[in-house]
């Protein structure tokens, strides 16, 4: 099981998160955002007002939209913490 520790705004709808592993993976969820409570994150200005909550372990936004870590880690891809993550 993982879990984030950090979340950066890349673009569009892409994350910069750090694992528990220090791992960090450049995570795109424009292609995930479908139903309800995910509709909102498909303002650029809201998607970009998330927060890593600890509680949870996870990136969350103010509507409490949250994806699984393990979700995350799987549909990221590994980046290097120099490796400019706009290239992804």
């Amino acid at each position: 099981m993982h879990y984030v520790t950090e979340a950066t705004y890349v673009s569009e709808y892409k994350l910069k998160v750090r694992f528990e592993s220090n791992e960090i993976r450049l995570v795109d969820l424009g292609p995930h955002l479908c139903g309800p409570v995910f509709e909102p994150l498909k303002d650029l200005s809201f998607f970009k007002s998330f927060k890593v909550n600890a509680d949870i372990d996870t990136v969350t936004w103010p509507n409490n939209a949250d994806f699984s870590p393990d979700f995350l880690y799987e549909i990221g891809y590994l980046i290097s913490e120099q490796q400019d993550a706009a290239d992804g």
